[in-house]
C-alpha cells in the first residue's frame, strides 16, 4: 500500500507537564481477523494513573535491536497470542504522558490474523495489568473505548487509539 503516512501530535491534557525526561519507541496494532473483528487487550490496573479498566491495542515498547515488524510480531505473540501478517503501517501517534514524564513515539500497523496459540505473558502484565483478550466488532470497539473515557487514562488512550481505528477502517473494511 502506497501512500503518505498518516501521524498524529497529542497533547496530556489530563495531567500538568512539568518535563519531559524520556522517548519510549512502541509498536502497535489494529489486528483483525477474515470476519472483521478486532483484538485488543483489555487492562485492569491501579497504579500512579489511578484505578481504571481499559480498552488498549496490543503493543509495547521495541527493544534494544529490534526493528519495528520484530517488535510487533514479537508483542502480539506475547500479549495476544496470535501469529500475523503485517498488512502495512498505518501511522505514528506521538503524545505524552506528563504523570510518568514520557513521550510516546507510536507506530501502528495493521495486521491480519494468521494463526492463535499461547500467549506469553510478563509478571507485570498478569499480576499489575490482568490483560485479557478483547474481540470485538469496529462499532463495539469504538463503544469500549467511549465507555473507558470516564478516566484521564481512558480518555488519553481514547484519544490516541480511536483515531487509529478509524484510519485502519478507511483501507481495510469492505
Amino acid at each position: 500500500m502506497n501512500r503518505e503516512e498518516w501521524m498524529l501530535e497529542l497533547a496530556d491534557n489530563e495531567w500538568p507537564l512539568t518535563t519531559i525526561d524520556h522517548d519510549r519507541m512502541i509498536a502497535r496494532a489494529i489486528v483483525v481477523d477474515d470476519e472483521d473483528y478486532f483484538y485488543f487487550v483489555r487492562v485492569n490496573r491501579n497504579d500512579d494513573f489511578g484505578k481504571a479498566t481499559l480498552i488498549e491495542t496490543s503493543g509495547g515498547g521495541v527493544e534494544e535491536g529490534e526493528d519495528l515488524h520484530t517488535a510487533i510480531r514479537r508483542e502480539l505473540k506475547e500479549e495476544l497470542g496470535v501469529d500475523v501478517e503485517v498488512l502495512c503501517k498505518i501511522g505514528v501517534v506521538s503524545d505524552h504522558y506528563n504523570l510518568i514524564h514520557r513521550h510516546n513515539i507510536n507506530n501502528y500497523f495493521l495486521c491480519k490474523t494468521v494463526s492463535f496459540g499461547d500467549k506469553h505473558l510478563t509478571r507485570d502484565e498478569i499480576e499489575d495489568f490482568h490483560l485479557s483478550t478483547l474481540k470485538l466488532t469496529y462499532e463495539e470497539a469504538l463503544a469500549e473505548y467511549e465507555k473507558c473515557s470516564c478516566t484521564a487514562l481512558g480518555r488519553l488512550i481514547a484519544n490516541r487509539e480511536v483515531p487509529v481505528l478509524k484510519q485502519a477502517k478507511e483501507f481495510y473494511l469492505r
